[in-house]
């Protein structure tokens, strides 16, 4: 009777040595990267009083420093990130088109459509502004068209992806009744995915005000060249009245983003 009888495991011997192959090689992965980086030993314990004495340094704020140039740096960032959104669109709702296989029936432009999404969505916002800054110089220009780049593989995905989500009935009903393709568009396709574009719109207008921040740090306008210069020249309590700056600003696209969004969905 006793032969008979087996004790449940959860796992059969081939997975957990499998798992334990996963687990290894984990470790081993962050040995690597450990390695890698190369930490020195003697930075790291000195880190909390570096920490606590920056902070010193940059209590209390200067509110002093805000205008004018902080101010104008501040708006600056929202015109870099309300244009290169808007942009972004301009180019990212083709493409999402073309990318939607229920929209384009054509498979290289399917293929075609989603390379320039991947493409766009690979590069780094910062690597973007490099670019920019290379074309054009630094200033506000270089950063408008880093977010609006950066920003198109972001929309034109989830566009994409709303669009073959839609019901084929309301296109299917406008054809029969021999409605052009526009009217199909119009009719048939943007009211049912009219909610993702505006959820979209907002979400990203909300991520490229964070990201314009910091474009700055490469030349490519808006408050991060304010940031970089007080950094450089050590003005710490300058540095403490943008990073509030930068913080008001987000808290208020937050508030303003979450209120249009139970409007407009």
């Amino acid at each position: 009777m006793n032969a008979l009888m087996r004790e449940w495991q959860r796992f059969t011997p081939a997975e957990r040595i499998g798992r334990w192959a996963a687990y290894f090689i984990i470790v081993l992965a962050l040995i690597w990267a450990l390695r890698g980086i190369e930490i020195i030993p003697e930075f790291l314990a000195d880190a909390p009083e570096q920490m606590l004495d920056l902070l010193a340094r940059m209590w209390p704020p200067h509110l002093g420093h805000y205008h004018p140039a902080v101010h104008e740096a501040l708006v600056e960032t929202l015109h870099i990130a309300s244009l290169g959104t808007l942009f972004s669109f301009i180019f990212a709702v083709p493409l999402a088109l073309m990318a939607a296989r229920n929209i384009c029936p054509y498979a290289w432009l399917n293929t075609l459509a989603q390379l320039a999404l991947v493409t766009s969505r690979s590069v780094n916002s910062l690597v973007w502004a490099l670019i920019f800054v290379a074309i054009f110089g630094p200033g506000a220009a270089a950063g408008t068209f880093a977010i609006a780049f950066r920003s198109i593989g972001f929309v034109g995905k989830l566009l994409a992806e709303a669009l073959e989500e839609i019901s084929p009935g309301p296109q299917e009903a406008l054809r029969a009744t021999g409605a052009p393709d526009s009217h199909v568009i119009l009719k048939g396709v943007w009211p049912q995915i009219s909610p993702a574009f505006w959820g979209v719109a907002l979400f990203r207008w909300d991520i490229n005000i964070r990201e314009s921040a910091v474009l700055g740090l490469v030349g490519a306008g808006g408050i991060g060249v304010v940031l970089d210069d007080a950094i450089n020249f050590f003005q710490w309590d300058r540095v403490a009245t943008i990073l509030l700056a930068i913080l008001g600003i987000v808290i208020l696209a937050e508030i303003l983003v979450t209120k249009l969004r139970a409007r407009l969905i």
